[in-house]
């Protein structure tokens, strides 16, 4: 099968036959349908070095982990609860099913945990793409590829969102137009926030009730004008040094924090004025299966609607290109590969 392949740091992908997928105990076999490019995914491609508890990724890695796809191949194991044919989309790993993790929903926090795309399973820029069973759920008539492949963002944003304690009516400030800040606006938007104000040196207003051009306006003033007030809760849904201390500066007294970006370098931030303003500071990693389970229910009852983050779909041929410009050009959002 083809497949974009990791050579190494800093070098474009290369598309590439490499060998079809084995199936193990208790897996399935997809045709990968369509597949998005992640932060994280350039972010990786970059690493030369140990950063954040992640390690370089391996020559002839196959990243992607936002995926849909048909089922091709299922196991013995399996049989009983899937078909060939099926429409799917999957959680971005494979766990054991049986610890206390996986019952909970929690399975990326298995001790046996494989994660999909990021070194230890082949990911899904790839023709053919393995998933577990256990973390496999249906796509309904109502979602088509594309959509189902936005569901992996949608989850990291509603995760976040659920960690905020949101309350009817308040202001929020969203550090961050990419996918996850405009995910993370759409669930506020849901949820009830009054005023969901999204800020970046390239703002969008997908899920926003207003936008501040961080480069060139003044942000805690302009949000007050916006809304009568600071944001009781800031979103920081970058990932690069500096970001939290800005979402201390900009958040009032008693305010919470939500660091959703995976930042890779080290930070440095002033504790004081997070212990003087008494704030509330909350890390939020992954995603639950019931994050996934509700936003493909909200997906496919048209309760919400994050299509409008999908910049282009490509093929193999104009991959590596797309995604090598994706690091440096920030006016794309949601960019998929469709093998």
């Amino acid at each position: 099968m083809r497949a974009a392949v990791f050579r190494a740091a800093g070098e474009p992908l290369a598309i590439e036959p490499v060998a079809g997928p084995s199936l193990g105990i208790g897996e399935l076999l997809i045709a990968v349908k369509c597949c998005g490019i992640c932060g994280s995914d350039l972010h990786m491609a970059e690493l030369h070095s140990p950063a954040g508890g992640m390690s370089p990724l391996p020559r002839g890695s196959v990243m992607g982990h936002e995926f849909t796809g048909e089922i091709v191949e299922v196991s013995p194991q399996a049989a009983a609860s899937w078909r060939v044919g099926e429409r799917v989309t999957a959680l971005p790993y494979i766990a054991c099913g049986g610890c206390h993790a996986c019952l909970a929903g929690q399975g990326y926090r298995c001790a046996q945990v494989r994660y999909t795309g990021i070194g230890n399973l082949p990911g899904g820029y790839a023709e053919f793409l393995r998933i577990g069973a256990a973390e496999t759920l249906r796509l309904p008539d109502g979602v088509d590829w594309q959509r189902g492949a936005l569901v992996e963002p949608m989850a990291v944003g509603l995760h976040a969102v659920n960690a905020a304690r949101l309350v009817a009516g308040d202001a929020v400030l969203v550090l961050g137009a990419g996918p996850i800040g405009l995910a993370t606006a759409l669930w506020c938007r849901y949820f009830g926030a009054r005023h969901v104000i999204v800020c970046d040196k390239v703002p969008e207003r997908l899920g926003a009730t207003a936008t501040i051009a961080i480069d060139r306006e003044e942000v805690v003033g302009r949000f007050k004008r916006i809304a009568g007030t600071r944001p009781a809760v800031v979103f920081e849904c970058v990932g690069v040094p500096g970001m939290q201390q800005l979402a201390m500066d900009y958040a009032p007294a008693g305010g919470r924090i939500i660091i959703v970006g995976v930042c890779m370098a080290t930070d440095h931030i002033e504790p004081v004025k997070a212990i003087s303003k008494e704030l509330t500071v909350n890390y939020v990693f992954m995603y639950r299966r019931q994050d996934f389970e509700l936003a493909i229910d909200l997906l496919d009852r048209e309760r919400i609607d994050p299509s409008a983050m999908l910049t282009a779909t490509v093929g193999f041929d104009a991959f590596p290109g797309v995604f090598e410009s994706l690091k440096t050009d920030k006016r794309a959002c949601k960019v998929m590969l469709t093998p």
